[in-house]
């Protein structure tokens, strides 16, 4: 019989997406079938989504849940099992999106409201629902942390959790006096609870009660048991020993696939990379670009800090002076959205900026770019150079976090091996950048090169095989464990 395993998220791809913790969340259970895992996604009702899932069916519901009715809904939608928490209070119709305000501001319940969805899930683990029962839980990200300590603070103590650290630095943190709103035992208000600097922190809660805590990276898993990466729960982190460990996000192959993909303007393969011409064209049209030989570098991410766009920005005008081209899809730091809509006005028909995000686009990006940046400063997985690299489109990025477990650095060994799959530099530094820039444009000069670089990252591999099989050996070891004790 399947083990039933209950995936806890605040976000889930195709349903609702704000990064890729979405695409994780909905690409993770449909490789977990084939490992004998029954995968079951509790998320949040969000108002739109009730107008778009049909044949949703009640199977538990509560009087009041964090100060308002709410019922757990059952569905089935896009391949996914779902259990959705419809509680209007906490996730009605908002103008925002499902974390903020419009202006970017947290909603100021959210405490309340992710609370209340790990709740559920402890109740669920419970049994509240008849007919299904979870045998282990795996928590993503603050949102759904707090699921560990609801089991463990009595409603399903024997239930295994398994959290996984999506991005270390958002750890939803509020202050101890939302504590007794909560409904846990007053023991929980301390360092070996739910308490961190005076306040309540819901990803260190889930890190200290958690059976196991993963991240998306193994080099992430090393870099976050620092200071310097650590953003103060290093100490906890290394405390918790064998317990952590990093694995490698993969991406949906099917959805992803150049071959098939009905989002861009021409199919191609490794074989056929002459028909990836015809997307390099809609690209140029898209963003009025002038026809030119040079190749086109793109940025699609959150314009943020954290993303290293300020060091991109700074090597806008190194882009154009050397023949290239630079074409932009994100949205984020009002500063930076500003810079780069200057530096397209700066760079007619050399640069190219569409601000928000634009799902078709940024498939099409992929297939007919020649180069992604990704100068993150840090980055736990990062899913832009695997979609990069299974599109021809090869990676310059950061030697950080997954990015540097993921792409092979062209140099001379690797190119002279036929393993080379993009271009790595220290993260943090704009010349580092530069240099990297300037490096793909020697190698792109050398056509049988950059080709064959090409190829040899649309030949890696990078679907959920071997992950997932990590996952369920995982749930597997923390199942049997419970069932020993």
């Amino acid at each position: 019989m399947p083990f039933g395993i209950l995936s806890v998220t605040s976000e889930l791809h195709p349903l609702i997406k704000t990064g890729g913790l979405a695409d994780v969340a909905g690409a993770l259970p449909i490789a977990l079938a084939q490992h004998g895992m029954d995968v079951r996604s509790l998320m949040p009702a969000y108002q739109q989504l009730l107008r778009t899932i049909p044949k949703l069916k009640t199977v538990h519901s509560y009087k009041a849940l964090f100060g308002g009715p709410a019922r757990v809904l059952a569905a089935t939608a896009n391949g996914l099992e779902l259990f959705l928490l419809d509680s209007p209070s906490l996730f009605g119709t908002r103008d925002g999106g499902p974390y903020g305000d419009l202006a970017g501001h947290d909603w100021a319940d959210n405490w309340r409201r992710f609370a209340a969805l790990s709740a559920v899930a402890a109740d669920i683990a419970a049994g509240a629902i008849r007919g299904w029962q979870a045998d282990l839980i795996h928590a993503h990200d603050w949102q759904a942390a707090m699921t560990a300590p609801y089991v463990r603070y009595g409603r399903a103590p024997n239930i295994p959790v398994v959290l996984t650290i999506h991005n270390l630095a958002f750890q939803g943190r509020f202050d101890a006096n939302i504590f007794p709103d909560l409904g846990l035992p007053a023991s929980a208000f301390s360092v070996e609870g739910v308490e961190y600097y005076g306040g309540v922190g819901f990803l260190k809660a889930g890190i200290q009660h958690a059976d196991a805590v993963t991240t998306v990276s193994p080099t992430y898993a090393e870099e976050i048991c620092t200071p310097a990466f650590g953003m103060g729960l290093d100490g906890l982190l290394r405390g918790r020993g064998d317990a952590l460990q990093g694995i490698v996000n993969g991406i949906d192959t099917a959805e992803w696939d150049p071959a098939t993909d009905p989002l861009i303007s021409a199919h191609f393969s490794a074989r056929s990379l002459g028909r990836r011409a015809a997307n390099r064209r809609a690209l140029e049209k898209r963003f009025g670009l002038k026809r030119g030989k040079g190749p086109i570098f793109a940025i699609i991410s959150r314009l943020t800090w954290q993303k290293g766009i300020d060091l991109a920005i700074e090597t806008v005008d190194h882009i154009v002076a050397i023949g290239g081209r630079l074409i932009v899809l994100g949205s984020g730091d009002s500063a930076f959205e500003g810079a780069l809509l200057a530096a397209a006005a700066r760079h007619r028909n050399a640069v190219g900026v569409v601000t928000g995000y634009d799902e078709q686009l940024a498939h099409l990006m992929q297939a007919g770019s020649d180069a992604i940046l990704i100068p993150s400063r840090y980055e736990p997985c990062g899913l832009t150079q695997l979609y990069g690299q299974r599109y021809g489109t090869i990676p310059i990025a950061a030697r950080t976090g997954g990015l540097a477990d993921t792409i092979v650095d062209a140099n001379e060994a690797a190119l002279g091996s036929g393993s080379a799959t993009g271009i790595l530099f220290p993260s943090s530094s704009g010349e580092s950048l530069k240099s990297a820039i300037s490096r793909a444009v020697r190698l792109y000069s050398e056509p049988g090169t950059w080709q064959a670089i090409r190829r040899q990252g649309m030949r890696s591999e990078f679907g959920w095989g071997r992950s997932s099989a990590r996952y369920a050996a995982l749930y597997r070891s923390l199942i049997d464990r419970s069932h020993a004790g």
